[in-house]
């Protein structure tokens, strides 16, 4: 894509949807950060379900470690990877009841140094907690990016590289929310819905699916 195409391409999503946000529930940055790190290779409705007690119960780093490990893994049991994930975000809280009197850093560098806590994870915190410029490429972004040719890389870093590079202003806090949303719900993996995409004449993909499956009869 070119430079007024990309402009375009983020025009269209934000006059759709000017204000995306995060599809996990949270209560605080805290509840984020675990949240985040709840939803590696889960959904994040399976995470919200999982997390909608525990949240209830738990609102700081310091109730997380009160809680424990085993407390933790009774609420989460349904996500996939519950144990190591448990293990983390128990580790993680004690982190920072003891080096941050219990708040989450507000800096990348020190995020992806916390037990659970990736590249993406660290994005997705900056830029939903604290309002930061920050590109997080799960599936859904690295697949849309390559896909459409915003950003075609063979490694999250690349995409997200390119990304960092390439979306304009105004659109640099909300593009990655963009990314995922169309991803998920549209540029799907299997099968992109692309009769009913707002980007479609943006998109360099050049094997579109123009024809929406026809409904099998009874």
């Amino acid at each position: 894509m070119n430079r007024d195409t990309i402009f375009q391409f983020f025009s269209i999503l934000a006059e759709l949807n000017p204000n995306p946000e995060t599809e996990l529930e949270f209560g605080n940055t805290y509840q984020l950060l675990v949240a985040v790190v709840l939803s590696a290779q889960a959904t994040d409705a399976g995470v919200n379900k999982a997390t909608r007690r525990l949240f209830a119960e738990v609102e700081t780093p310091a109730q997380m470690v009160a809680l424990g490990e085993d407390g933790l893994k009774q609420h989460i049991k349904t996500i996939g990877l519950f144990n190591s994930k448990a293990k983390n975000v128990i580790a993680l809280s004690e982190i920072l009841v003891r080096d941050f009197g219990g708040a989450v850093p507000q800096d990348r560098d020190t995020l992806v140094t916390l037990p659970g806590v990736g590249r993406k994870t660290a994005n997705v915190v900056m830029n939903c907690a604290f309002g930061m410029e920050t590109f997080a490429v799960d599936t859904h972004v690295f697949r849309v990016g390559n896909r459409t040719g915003l950003a075609k890389g063979k490694t999250p870093e690349k995409v997200e590289a390119l990304l960092e590079k390439r979306v304009p202003q105004p659109f640099r806090v909300h593009a990655h929310h963009w990314l995922i949303l169309l991803g998920r719900y549209t540029c799907k993996a299997r099968t992109p819905e692309c009769w009913r995409c707002p980007v479609i004449g943006q998109c360099e993909f050049r094997q579109k699916v123009l024809d929406p499956p026809r409904s099998r009869s009874k």
